[in-house]
Protein backbone atom coordinates (compact mmCIF):
# COMPACT_ATOMS: atom_id res chain seq x y z
CA UNK A 1 0.00 0.00 0.00
CA UNK A 2 1.39 3.59 -1.02
CA UNK A 3 0.98 6.40 1.86
CA UNK A 4 0.50 8.68 -0.62
CA UNK A 5 0.67 9.09 -4.13
CA UNK A 6 1.88 12.20 -5.38
CA UNK A 7 4.33 11.65 -8.52
CA UNK A 8 2.71 8.55 -10.85
CA UNK A 9 5.03 7.74 -13.44
CA UNK A 10 3.20 6.67 -16.43
CA UNK A 11 5.31 4.27 -19.60
CA UNK A 12 3.11 4.53 -23.11
CA UNK A 13 4.03 4.74 -26.67
CA UNK A 14 5.47 7.36 -28.63
CA UNK A 15 3.15 5.93 -31.34
CA UNK A 16 -0.58 6.81 -30.49
CA UNK A 17 -1.23 3.21 -32.64
CA UNK A 18 -3.93 2.98 -35.20
CA UNK A 19 -7.02 2.61 -32.78
CA UNK A 20 -8.17 6.28 -31.43
CA UNK A 21 -9.06 4.43 -28.02
CA UNK A 22 -5.49 4.48 -26.91
CA UNK A 23 -5.22 8.32 -27.21
CA UNK A 24 -8.29 8.56 -25.67
CA UNK A 25 -7.89 6.56 -23.09
CA UNK A 26 -4.54 8.34 -22.40
CA UNK A 27 -6.36 12.11 -22.58
CA UNK A 28 -9.37 10.57 -19.87
CA UNK A 29 -5.76 9.33 -17.55
CA UNK A 30 -4.10 12.43 -17.70
CA UNK A 31 -7.08 14.32 -16.88
CA UNK A 32 -7.75 11.65 -13.93
CA UNK A 33 -4.34 12.24 -12.74
CA UNK A 34 -4.68 16.09 -12.48
CA UNK A 35 -8.09 16.23 -10.93
CA UNK A 36 -6.28 13.79 -7.94
CA UNK A 37 -3.80 16.33 -7.92
CA UNK A 38 -1.10 13.49 -9.07
CA UNK A 39 2.08 14.56 -10.72
CA UNK A 40 2.54 13.00 -13.67
CA UNK A 41 6.26 11.85 -14.76
CA UNK A 42 7.10 10.65 -17.74
CA UNK A 43 9.65 10.20 -20.76
CA UNK A 44 9.71 14.22 -22.26
CA UNK A 45 8.04 13.27 -25.60
CA UNK A 46 6.08 15.07 -27.41
CA UNK A 47 4.34 12.87 -29.83
CA UNK A 48 2.09 9.43 -29.77
CA UNK A 49 0.50 8.47 -26.32
CA UNK A 50 3.23 10.45 -24.07
CA UNK A 51 2.55 13.79 -25.45
CA UNK A 52 -1.61 12.86 -25.44
CA UNK A 53 -1.13 11.98 -21.86
CA UNK A 54 1.22 15.14 -21.27
CA UNK A 55 -1.19 17.56 -22.81
CA UNK A 56 -4.32 15.88 -21.25
CA UNK A 57 -2.67 16.70 -17.55
CA UNK A 58 -1.68 20.45 -18.09
CA UNK A 59 -4.74 21.50 -20.09
CA UNK A 60 -6.49 19.88 -16.79
CA UNK A 61 -4.03 22.30 -14.68
CA UNK A 62 -1.68 19.77 -13.30
CA UNK A 63 1.69 18.92 -13.11
CA UNK A 64 4.23 17.51 -15.62
CA UNK A 65 7.49 16.19 -15.35
CA UNK A 66 9.40 14.91 -18.31
CA UNK A 67 12.85 13.00 -18.10
CA UNK A 68 14.20 12.40 -21.83
CA UNK A 69 17.57 11.58 -22.76
CA UNK A 70 20.01 14.29 -24.97
CA UNK A 71 20.04 12.54 -27.63
CA UNK A 72 16.25 12.24 -28.08
CA UNK A 73 15.53 16.17 -27.37
CA UNK A 74 17.96 16.89 -29.97
CA UNK A 75 15.78 15.74 -32.13
CA UNK A 76 12.90 17.61 -31.90
CA UNK A 77 10.89 14.90 -29.76
CA UNK A 78 10.98 16.84 -26.49
CA UNK A 79 7.84 18.61 -25.18
CA UNK A 80 8.41 22.21 -24.66
CA UNK A 81 5.59 22.63 -22.48
CA UNK A 82 5.82 20.29 -19.64
CA UNK A 83 6.63 22.16 -15.72
CA UNK A 84 9.85 20.96 -15.39
CA UNK A 85 12.07 18.84 -17.98
CA UNK A 86 15.36 17.10 -16.78
CA UNK A 87 17.40 16.14 -20.09
CA UNK A 88 19.59 12.96 -19.29
CA UNK A 89 22.91 11.84 -21.00
CA UNK A 90 21.35 8.33 -21.92
CA UNK A 91 18.62 5.51 -21.50
CA UNK A 92 19.76 4.00 -17.79
CA UNK A 93 19.95 7.77 -16.20
CA UNK A 94 16.60 8.82 -18.00
CA UNK A 95 15.04 5.16 -16.17
CA UNK A 96 16.95 5.71 -13.19
CA UNK A 97 15.74 9.19 -12.40
CA UNK A 98 11.77 8.41 -13.41
CA UNK A 99 12.38 5.39 -10.64
CA UNK A 100 13.71 8.15 -8.55
CA UNK A 101 10.86 10.64 -9.13
CA UNK A 102 7.94 8.54 -8.58
CA UNK A 103 5.50 6.59 -6.00
CA UNK A 104 4.11 4.24 -8.01
CA UNK A 105 4.05 2.94 -12.17
CA UNK A 106 1.34 2.82 -14.68
CA UNK A 107 1.88 0.96 -17.74
CA UNK A 108 -0.28 1.87 -21.10
CA UNK A 109 -0.19 0.82 -24.21
CA UNK A 110 2.63 1.07 -26.42
CA UNK A 111 6.15 -1.13 -27.85
CA UNK A 112 8.90 -2.43 -27.36
CA UNK A 113 10.58 0.53 -25.32
CA UNK A 114 7.18 0.62 -22.66
CA UNK A 115 7.49 -3.28 -22.33
CA UNK A 116 11.27 -2.67 -21.46
CA UNK A 117 10.12 0.01 -19.11
CA UNK A 118 7.82 -2.24 -17.51
CA UNK A 119 9.37 -5.13 -17.05
CA UNK A 120 12.78 -3.48 -15.50
CA UNK A 121 10.30 -1.88 -13.04
CA UNK A 122 8.57 -4.92 -12.09
CA UNK A 123 12.16 -6.82 -11.92
CA UNK A 124 13.42 -4.09 -9.46
CA UNK A 125 10.43 -5.01 -7.40
CA UNK A 126 10.91 -8.41 -6.99
CA UNK A 127 14.96 -8.00 -6.51
CA UNK A 128 13.27 -6.11 -3.15
CA UNK A 129 15.18 -2.70 -4.95
CA UNK A 130 11.99 -0.73 -4.46
CA UNK A 131 8.46 -1.51 -3.34
CA UNK A 132 6.54 0.79 -4.85
CA UNK A 133 2.95 -0.32 -6.73
CA UNK A 134 2.70 -1.30 -10.85
CA UNK A 135 -0.22 -1.24 -12.74
CA UNK A 136 -1.39 -2.07 -16.38
CA UNK A 137 -4.67 0.24 -17.54
CA UNK A 138 -5.67 -2.53 -20.06
CA UNK A 139 -7.09 -0.14 -22.74
CA UNK A 140 -9.42 -2.19 -25.08
CA UNK A 141 -7.44 -5.66 -23.41
CA UNK A 142 -4.44 -4.90 -25.05
CA UNK A 143 -2.28 -5.85 -22.18
CA UNK A 144 -4.34 -9.47 -22.12
CA UNK A 145 -1.52 -11.46 -24.25
CA UNK A 146 0.99 -10.05 -21.86
CA UNK A 147 -0.34 -10.76 -18.62
CA UNK A 148 -1.44 -14.59 -20.35
CA UNK A 149 2.51 -14.87 -20.99
CA UNK A 150 3.49 -14.43 -17.02
CA UNK A 151 1.19 -16.88 -16.18
CA UNK A 152 2.40 -18.91 -18.29
CA UNK A 153 5.77 -18.35 -16.63
CA UNK A 154 3.95 -19.31 -13.71
CA UNK A 155 2.39 -22.77 -14.63
CA UNK A 156 5.60 -23.48 -16.32
CA UNK A 157 7.52 -22.54 -12.88
CA UNK A 158 9.53 -20.02 -14.68
CA UNK A 159 8.27 -17.68 -11.80
CA UNK A 160 7.17 -17.96 -8.35
CA UNK A 161 2.74 -18.11 -7.90
CA UNK A 162 3.48 -14.31 -6.30
CA UNK A 163 4.82 -12.90 -9.06
CA UNK A 164 1.73 -12.57 -10.31
CA UNK A 165 0.67 -10.06 -7.34
CA UNK A 166 3.44 -7.96 -8.41
CA UNK A 167 1.12 -5.68 -10.21
CA UNK A 168 -2.44 -5.01 -10.95
CA UNK A 169 -4.60 -4.64 -14.11
CA UNK A 170 -7.79 -2.81 -14.63
CA UNK A 171 -9.25 -1.25 -18.19
CA UNK A 172 -10.91 1.84 -16.01
CA UNK A 173 -8.31 4.52 -14.75
CA UNK A 174 -9.80 5.44 -11.90
CA UNK A 175 -10.13 1.95 -10.28
CA UNK A 176 -6.70 1.25 -11.16
CA UNK A 177 -5.85 4.43 -9.53
CA UNK A 178 -7.60 3.08 -5.96
CA UNK A 179 -5.90 -0.43 -6.64
CA UNK A 180 -2.65 1.03 -6.67
CA UNK A 181 -3.38 3.06 -3.49
CA UNK A 182 -5.11 0.24 -1.92
CA UNK A 183 -2.66 -2.83 -3.26
CA UNK A 184 -0.70 -4.83 -0.40
CA UNK A 185 2.62 -6.25 -2.19
CA UNK A 186 3.34 -9.33 -1.78
CA UNK A 187 6.89 -10.96 0.24
CA UNK A 188 8.68 -12.70 -2.35
CA UNK A 189 11.34 -15.17 -1.09
CA UNK A 190 14.43 -16.30 -2.45
CA UNK A 191 14.15 -17.62 -5.73
CA UNK A 192 17.71 -18.15 -7.03
CA UNK A 193 19.24 -20.70 -4.66
CA UNK A 194 22.52 -20.83 -7.07
CA UNK A 195 23.98 -19.07 -9.92
CA UNK A 196 22.97 -21.84 -12.41
CA UNK A 197 19.17 -21.09 -12.10
CA UNK A 198 19.57 -17.94 -13.19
Amino acid sequence: MVAELKRLCVFCGSSAGFDQIHRQAAMEFGALLARESIELVYGGGRVGLMGAIADAVLQSGGQVTGVIPEFLATKELLHEGVTVMHVTQDMHERKALMSKLSDAFVALPGGLGTFEELFEVLTWLQLGLHRKPIGLLNVAGYFDPLVAMIDRAIADGFCPNEHRQLFVVDANPAILLNRLHDHQLPTVKKWIRSTEET
